[in-house]
């Protein structure tokens, strides 16, 4: 390791340190926002609640706090900036997610997410008062519908992340890890429309709408000989037909097609998958739909030089970072394709499984509280290196640059 490198490694580690003893006071804060939300759980774009008791805190410790960012009510923007903040200062901001899943309320853990993002803006706020000559420019920002409905989309849109430097946040997981990737992610709603008959006294003349769907899925299921081996499809039906004695005029799926590189999810395995709804419809006779509903998810790109930060801060911390592997979809992704970003694991249980009611209860028992903690000052000392550092921001604005 360079010398510089070991300056910077010295200077997170003391960072962490400082900032692990100005969490104590705001911890039980931080717990109960998030055993709050986990009572509170509300899906995508329905998170009233939680978004109002988030933006309470933030007015609260001085934020000044934008509501209904880009139209989307449960979104918000809080901002603050040290006195002697200038143009050139770099700009961070802090992600949170706070959406549940249906049925099985905060099996993927935002509510954690959500505290743990607070608290780092909390924490770099009380640590550039405790010690002013920093400029530094925080934005905490609330992105609703993560789960299925890629809420940053329309906020990146809208210009959430313009004259914003760097982008950073955590996630509860099985491990501790900050560099690891995601998969792109397509929806497609796909519906078949044929013609209703009765099943037994004249099938002749109807059109089964809920064979084209079978015969697609088995169409998908032969797909997958050729496909590589990060690529996903999965899919449920969401309707087929009314009763079995009346032929299906309809049928519906909802499906996700995921791979590792957005380009060739795009251009190569997105349109081999909707052949295999248009030939299916053309097999059976009945007319096919299929419809993007939401944003495409991008692939997340781990910025090197945040990555090597958060490193130090979580091993200081006494956490031992792994390499993650390839996991799900996350609409960071498309933050990470604008602005250098990281988002981070933090382990929440040992070989715990997002979006299991497993997940869930820890996600509201008292595992959450390290994950909360470690993570907050992880984030914190990580934005905290790049302010008393600024050359670091260049450096991972370099690094983005260079792919």
């Amino acid at each position: 390791m360079h010398t510089s490198e070991n300056a910077t490694a010295n200077a997170v580690e003391h960072i962490v340190d400082e900032l692990a003893a100005l969490l104590g006071p705001s911890l039980p804060q931080l717990v109960d926002v998030a055993a709050d939300l986990h009572a509170h759980p509300e899906i995508r774009f329905t998170e009233v609640h939680a978004a109002e008791r988030l933006t309470a805190e933030l007015e609260a410790a001085g934020f000044a706090v934008t509501r209904g960012f880009a139209g989307l009510e449960t979104a918000f923007v809080g901002r603050w900036s040290t006195p002697d903040a200038e143009d050139s200062t770099p700009t961070i901001a802090v992600f949170c997610e706070y959406d549940a899943l249906e049925g099985i309320g905060h099996a993927c853990g935002h509510n954690v997410i959500a505290a743990a993002g607070l608290g780092a803006g909390l924490l770099l706020k009380a640590a550039l008062e405790a010690a002013p000559g920093t400029p530094a420019r925080i934005v905490v920002i609330g992105s609703p519908g993560e789960e299925g409905a890629a809420g940053k989309v329309p906020m990146i849109d809208a210009g959430v992340l313009d004259g914003i430097d760097l982008a950073i946040m955590v996630h509860p997981s099985a491990h501790n890890s900050v560099d690891g990737t995601t998969l792109s992610r397509v929806a497609l709603d796909v519906e078949f429309t044929g013609r209703a008959s009765h099943a037994a006294a004249s099938p002749e003349l109807g059109v089964n709408a809920l064979d084209a769907a079978t015969l697609s899925l088995t169409a998908i299921g032969l797909l997958r000989q050729q496909l590589t081996d990060d690529v996903r499809v999965h899919a449920i039906v969401t309707d087929g037909g009314q009763a079995p004695n009346i032929i299906p005029e309809h049928a519906a799926l909802r499906v996700f097609v995921r791979a590792g590189d957005r380009g060739r999810l795009l251009d190569d395995v997105v349109p081999r998958v909707r052949a295999c709804f248009e030939g299916a419809a053309l097999a059976t006779g009945t007319q096919v739909l299929i419809e993007e509903r939401t944003p495409p998810y991008f692939s997340l790109k781990s910025n090197p030089v945040l990555a090597d930060l958060a490193r130090v801060a979580y091993e200081r911390l006494g956490r031992e970072v792994e390499t993650a592997p390839i996991t799900g979809s996350t609409d960071m992704g498309n933050v990470s394709h604008v602005v250098p970003s990281i988002h981070p694991m933090v382990r929440l249980i040992p070989d715990g499984v997002p979006h299991t009611r497993e997940f869930a209860a820890a996600a509201g028992g008292p595992e959450a509280e390290p994950a909360i903690a470690d993570g907050a000052v992880m984030l914190a000392a990580t934005a905290l290196a790049v302010f008393r550092e600024p050359a670091l921001a260049e450096q991972a604005r370099r690094a983005f640059a260079a792919g």
